[in-house]
This record gives C-alpha cells, sequence and structure tokens, in this order.
C-alpha cells in the first residue's frame, strides 16, 4: 500500500521550500566526494552534480520507509507526518543509507571529474554552492516551488560568475538546460552534460577493455536531452560490445522512477519488465548456458537504484563513469 499521494509531494516541496533540497544532506556529506580531488573553488566553468548521486542513497531509504509505514496504521497519519516535518527535518531520521552505499554512489562525481581532467578540461567545483536543482520536485509537479528554487540557484550561479556548467547526470541537465530556461528569463548559463564533453574531446585510451555490456538509455538523456550517441562512441571506443535491448535511445522504456517515492510498488514492476528486456539483448544473440546473465551499463543514478533492485543474480549493474575511467585515465 502506498502513502497518500499528495502528502509525500507535500512533504517533498515543503522540504525543498524550506531547506532547499527534497531531502535535506549537509554540506559536508553533498561535497565529500571532493575531498583530496584538489579541485578549484568555482570559476566561469563549473562541474555541478546538483546533489543527485549524494541524494540516491536516502531516496532509497526513504522509499524502503515508506513501503514500511504503507502497511502499517501510521499510513494514515501522513498528513501528521507533514505538519511536523515543517519543523523538524523527519526525512532525516527514515533514511540513514550505510557509509558504504554512499560511497558507491560518490565514486561516480569522482571518476567523472578525473575524466574532465585528463581531457585537459579546466573546470571548478562550487562546493557548498554545489545546490539541488529541484528535479524530482519538478518531475512530481511541484511547479510553483520548484520555480522560486530555481531563481535561488541561479542568482547564486549568477554570484559566483558561472558561465558554463558540465552536468553529471540526466536530471539535473535537464533542469538546468531545458526547464530553467522557461523558468527565469534571460538564462543565459551555457549546459552541457560531462558525456557530451568528452566525446567532442575525443580522450586517449590508455587501457583497453574487453567484454559485452547491454545499455540502458535513461528517459530524459534520450527522449528530452537527445544524449544518445555519446555514451555509444566513448563506450564502443573503449574496446567493449555493446549489446541494445529492443527498446533503446529515443525509444527507450522507462526504468521506474522517478515515481518510486510515490508508487514504490508501480515503479518496481516497470523496473522488473525493463530488466527483462535489457536481458534479452543477450539472449538473443548469445547461446549460452548462462543466458541470463548480463551485466547493464547504466548513465542515470536514478535508473540505477531502480534497476538494481529489481536485477536478479547473475545480472550486473554499473555506471557508465566506472567504464570510462577504467579506459581513459592513466
Amino acid at each position: 500500500m502506498s502513502l497518500p499521494t499528495g502528502e509525500v509531494i507535500g512533504i517533498l516541496a515543503d522540504n525543498l521550500r524550506i531547506r532547499g533540497s527534497v531531502l535535506p544532506l549537509s554540506k559536508r556529506k553533498v561535497t565529500r566526494w571532493a575531498r583530496g580531488l584538489n579541485l578549484p573553488h568555482g570559476g566561469r566553468t563549473v562541474l555541478y552534480t546538483g546533489m543527485m548521486y549524494q541524494l540516491i542513497p536516502y531516496i532509497e531509504g526513504l522509499v524502503k520507509a515508506e513501503k514500511r509505514l504503507g502497511d502499517s496504521p501510521l499510513a494514515e497519519l501522513t498528513w501528521l507526518g507533514r505538519k511536523i516535518n515543517r519543523l523538524v527535518n523527519i526525512s532525516a531520521f527514515m533514511a540513514r543509507p550505510s557509509a558504504k552505499l554512499r560511497a558507491v554512489y560518490n565514486e561516480v562525481p569522482v571518476n567523472v571529474a578525473l575524466l574532465l581532467k585528463e581531457a585537459g578540461v579546466e573546470f571548478g567545483y562550487l562546493y557548498k554552492d554545489d545546490l539541488y536543482s529541484g528535479a524530482l520536485a519538478h518531475d512530481l509537479g511541484a511547479d510553483e516551488v520548484v520555480a522560486d528554487h530555481a531563481r535561488k540557484v541561479y542568482g547564486v550561479l549568477r554570484k559566483r560568475g558561472v558561465r558554463r556548467i558540465i552536468t553529471i547526470d540526466p536530471h539535473t541537465t535537464n533542469m538546468l538546460r531545458s526547464v530553467y530556461p522557461k523558468l527565469i528569463p534571460g538564462f543565459d548559463i551555457e549546459i552541457r552534460s560531462y558525456l557530451e564533453v568528452l566525446a567532442e574531446r575525443e580522450p586517449m585510451l590508455r587501457t583497453s577493455l574487453t567484454g559485452e555490456l547491454v545499455i540502458h538509455d535513461p528517459c530524459v538523456f534520450a527522449r528530452y536531452e537527445g544524449i544518445v550517441h555519446e555514451p555509444r562512441r566513448l563506450l564502443t571506443a573503449t574496446g567493449l560490445t555493446l549489446k541494445e535491448p529492443e527498446k533503446s535511445g529515443r525509444m527507450t522504456y522507462c526504468c521506474g522512477g522517478p515515481v518510486e517515492s510515490l508508487y514504490p510498488e508501480k515503479a518496481e514492476a516497470n523496473a522488473r519488465r525493463r530488466v527483462e528486456q535489457l536481458q534479452e539483448a543477450v539472449r538473443g544473440s548469445d547461446q549460452r548456458s548462462d543466458r541470463e546473465a548480463c551485466e547493464i551499463v547504466t548513465m542515470c543514478p536514478m535508473c540505477f537504484v531502480n534497476l538494481a533492485a529489481a536485477a536478479p543474480d547473475g545480472v550486473a549493474l554499473n555506471d557508465i563513469s566506472h567504464y570510462l575511467r577504467r579506459a581513459y585515465v592513466s
């Protein structure tokens, strides 16, 4: 049983309005990944995480907590939880991921930073001003709160003198490149995904890779931002063999997100169906006895967490940055 949809959206929107993120994290947790990388503070070109990879372990914990509450009498008191949350951040008590899980997601921005450095890209990092974009609240329809938050983010970016942003995930890319310009007259910051930047640079291959991957296109990249060819070019140049599922590219199939926070059962069913489609890409061309085994490459934190939760034994998932770092970073 799901929790009342309106109250869940309200809690997330309240968090964004009051605390600057749907699931507020301390600046220490948001920026921990950058320790030891010696990234310059700010600059005209910055790497912008939008907090997405850092947030996913907490979103995963929140969804699990929602499932438990949805099956209990406490589900009827969600309205009261929202009132309390306006005073005290209750999400901090509901989602407490392990350090090991947080490290898995923090590795992605590390990989991206090292890849950009290796490719000769000059960039900085905003540290405490690496703000959440409002992506999940936008996906759930909290338009007024998102518009106000977008103006705050843009104000910080202008104050820091940012002219070009390199993004890491599809949702932050879409928010800054396609949504913000509709909300903010005169929005004039250039937004590029790190995959686009790397594909243009054609980085030098340091280590050839072997093996076979099934590629999953995130809806937001493929359908909304047209980022389809760049990840394929970067991966195939490493020596890896890519398998395409039946639904791929601009016709990709949804992983189940971002509705996992509202309808976890439906999201889980969608993710299971997508994993089956990805497995079929191997079955269709491979006659080995373990035909269901496959390795899936993702490039979105929400896709990763949803597909990983639905994957059976023998199905492995890795973010695209995992392979690119092995191939392009010396």
